[in-house]
């Protein structure tokens, strides 16, 4: 399975000039702790960077500055760690873990945003995969009482 079959394709997106108040606004709205900024680089629409809700304190919240001056280009995290689309889901999971990152957006070989994957979808699989795994063994239980009694 690759991570595009997995990863949510309705991602919420801001243009870098966008205020965090927007930003906020719409993770409200939509009912997400995450933003992918967005730029247009050689007629491409890119993401360049992304925006959580955790940022949105830290940055805005905590040091008291006016979320509707400063913009998401501001605050981003400007080393975004993208995913492309074809990789394998465990490949996901170790680059994920080894750049310390809970989210990522996922991009085509032009670059362009597919979806975004989360620690929480992956966290959802794997346990569904687990689950199955479990039955396994208890299914094996049945079989085998059936057959030696």
């Amino acid at each position: 399975m690759t991570i595009s079959e997995l990863c949510n394709r309705e991602v919420i997106i801001v243009d870098a000039e966008d205020s965090a108040l927007e930003a906020a606004q719409l993770m409200r709205k939509h009912h997400v702790g995450t933003v992918i900024v967005m730029k247009e680089q050689n007629s491409i629409r890119k993401p360049v960077g992304i925006v959580t809700d955790r940022d949105l304190v830290v940055e805005i919240m905590a040091t008291e500055l006016d979320p509707a001056v400063i913009t998401v280009g501001d605050i981003m995290v400007p080393e975004l760690v993208t995913v492309k689309e074809d990789t394998g889901i465990f490949e996901t999971i170790q680059y994920m873990r080894r750049k310390s990152v809970r989210r990522s957006p996922v991009i085509d070989d032009n670059g362009s945003l597919v979806g975004i994957i989360t620690m929480d979808d992956l966290l959802q699989l794997l346990s569904e995969e687990l689950s199955e795994l479990t039955k396994i063994t208890a299914r094996e239980i049945d079989k085998e009482s059936t057959q030696r009694t």
